[in-house]
């Protein structure tokens, strides 16, 4: 089989720091080919990840993340260059819009967002030309509108070979994310301060509104055991990680999926996060972390991080969310595709998380 995958322009892959739809991709891409799969990877020039590649952007750094006009041009380049493959696994918004009249080969797209009136729109678009969608959460899927062909969900995984098993004993908690407010990185500091914990903080600040909401809500709290590493490269935030008594990720939106728990999960973190989202479907509660409902919550849950074992953490990386079992999980969607030529397949709704379990964080 031979695979073309579109990863959006803004981001090298792997990324050098903050990106985890882009170290996705990275993991996908190598997996496949490790797998015996011919992988194509239209990127961006600087990236790294060790399969064939092409690109129209040399430099990502030299473009504005979600600027249309650069979008469009990547993926139009992305159409005219790979032509030699059985099918295109789409992960940019912009591609499967000018695919149109590019190219007969078959193409598949996966949302790695929420669905939301923007998103909607676009991806109905899409399932009316045939395309099939992947989602990356139950969650996720249970929000698409009727008009938007879902045909499978497959969760991200890691290649946990890569990925140092930590042991804790650093004595302090990690947040990690983007400096945003739906990363909830504010209220990872009021909870570290009424627990009285350290807490150590690594999060991409460089956009105008990161740094807006890190100097209104997040610089006033910090200070004594609380503090800003700034955006981690990931020998980093593994190294931090290692060393951490678990992950405090107390996010204020009902995120799609979470890389970043994954990430914690296979050094042997813990974590602690609402019960909202896709994070029901990443973690166990009282196995791998603690999925809370409030503040209150996550206080009593920090007290009772020991109780945890790490290895059941690394293990639920190594099988659940293996680089094997995502790669796995595509070839055999790859291969439906092929077979029915654009039939979609229907998701499976009995395996939906109940949406009636989420909570607002108070």
């Amino acid at each position: 089989m031979r695979v073309g995958l579109i990863a959006p322009p803004w981001v090298p892959v792997p990324p050098v720091a903050y990106g985890g739809i882009e170290r996705m991709i990275d993991v996908l891409a190598r997996g496949l080919q490790r797998a015996g799969v011919e992988v194509t990877l239209f990127a961006t020039g600087d990236s790294t990840c060790p399969v064939p590649r092409m690109y129209n952007y040399e430099d990502s750094s030299q473009l504005r993340m979600g600027h249309q006009v650069a979008a469009i041009d990547h993926s139009l380049a992305a159409y005219e260059n790979i032509t030699d493959v059985d099918i295109i696994h789409d992960h940019t918004n912009m591609g499967p819009f000018v695919s149109h009249g590019q190219t007969d080969i078959p193409i598949v797209a996966t949302n790695h967002g929420v669905f939301q009136a923007d998103t909607m729109r676009r991806f109905e678009a899409f399932s009316k030309r045939g395309i099939p969608i992947l989602a990356i959460s139950y969650d996720q899927a249970a929000h698409a509108s009727k008009d938007i062909n879902i045909s499978r969900v497959i969760h991200h995984g890691l290649d946990t070979d890569t990925i140092p098993f930590g042991s804790g004993g650093g004595g302090y908690f990690t947040c990690l994310g983007r400096m945003v407010p739906e990363k909830g990185i504010h209220k990872a500091c009021e909870i570290a301060h009424k627990a009285g914990i350290p807490l150590k903080i690594g999060a991409k600040m460089r956009d105008p509104h990161e740094r807006q909401y890190f100097e209104e809500f997040v610089e006033p709290l910090l200070g004594g055991d609380v503090e800003y590493l700034g955006e981690l490269n990931t020998k980093d935030k593994m190294d931090l990680l290692c060393k951490s008594e678990a992950l405090l990720n107390p996010i204020q939106w009902a995120e799609p999926f979470g890389l970043v728990m994954l990430e914690a999960l296979a050094t042997g973190n813990p974590v602690l996060v609402p019960r909202i989202g896709a994070a029901p479907e990443l973690i166990t509660d009282g196995v791998t972390g603690t999925l809370c409902n409030n503040e209150a919550d996550f206080i009593e849950a920090i007290g009772q991080v020991g109780e945890l074992d790490r290895g059941d953490c690394r293990l639920a990386a190594e099988t659940t969310f293996s680089m094997d079992k995502m790669v796995e999980d595509h070839i055999a969607f790859y291969k439906s595709v092929l077979r029915q030529q654009g039939n979609v397949i229907e998701l499976d709704e009995a395996q939906a998380i109940d949406l009636n379990r989420q909570v607002q964080l108070t």
